[in-house]
């Protein structure tokens, strides 16, 4: 992955958006990593994964609750939103 000081960002925004399009660029702070930019297309297919996995979480939930296979709902919450729910 490409990276670049803040202010090389900031210098070079234009040929930065040019990078984008073919991999994320990592901004550095006083450098520390603090952001990365990715392209739009890029975020859209992270967004349809994330979507997708939501779908498959209901998906089991729902075989689950079904076989009778229950955890109190705190407990699901706090795993789906740590990603550990299988």
């Amino acid at each position: 992955m490409n990276s670049l000081s803040a202010n090389e960002a900031k210098t070079h925004f234009g040929d930065m958006l040019l990078k984008v399009q073919r991999a994320p660029v990592q901004i550095n702070k006083n450098g520390k990593p603090v952001a990365v930019v990715i392209s739009t297309e890029e975020y859209e297919n992270i967004e349809s994964l994330k979507l997708r996995l939501l779908q498959l979480r209901a998906v089991q939930a729902a075989t689950d609750i079904t076989a009778g296979n229950l955890i109190d709902g705190e407990s699901f919450f706090n795993e789906l939103e740590s990603g550990l729910h299988d």
